[in-house]
């Protein structure tokens, strides 16, 4: 609910409204489903405290074509501490290494700054920019295509160079 809250503030996203209770029943339902079709979300936790501090997900994937699209989201009180890096980079690494897809796609409104750096110094590509394509909080936003292929992930983040 935290994380919903923080992505509306940034312009980032507008959900419907929804209790703290439909927050928990939807997070209950999350654990509970089946990752098939290697679609599945996770919770990014700081390692020395266990705290929650993001979450990282698949959120489309086609294994026939060989592609999966990811998100991530970094609460604000934690970011620019290499969360979101670590949380990529092991993301990345099982899907390419483990279930074998070839190309990572990513979308990032084009206003988000921090989100393409991000991409930008994982390795990430800009492949296209649909211009005025999503409309969010009164008017229309750009959106920015980035990916990845499985051997320029592999160049960049050998094992052992997390």
């Amino acid at each position: 609910m935290r994380f919903a809250a923080e992505q509306e503030r940034l312009g980032d996203v507008l959900y419907p409204p929804r209790s703290a209770e439909g927050y928990r029943a939807w997070a209950r339902e999350q654990a509970a489903a089946d990752p098939g079709r290697d679609c599945f979300q996770l919770a990014v936790e700081a390692a020395d405290s266990g705290e929650t501090v993001g979450t990282v997900g698949t959120y489309h994937a086609d294994a026939r074509a060989g592609w999966f699209e990811y998100g991530v989201m970094i609460g604000a009180d934690h970011r620019h501490k290499g969360y979101a890096s670590e949380a990529v980079v092991m993301l990345l690494r099982f899907m390419f290494a483990e279930r074998r897809y070839h190309k990572c796609q990513a979308r990032v409104f084009a206003h988000n700054e921090g989100s393409l750096a991000l991409h930008r110094r994982l390795g990430f590509v800009e492949e296209g920019r649909l211009r005025e394509h999503v409309f969010l909080v009164g008017r229309y936003h750009d959106l920015v295509l980035m990916g990845m292929l499985a051997e320029e992930f592999s160049r960049l983040h050998p094992v052992g160079g997390l």
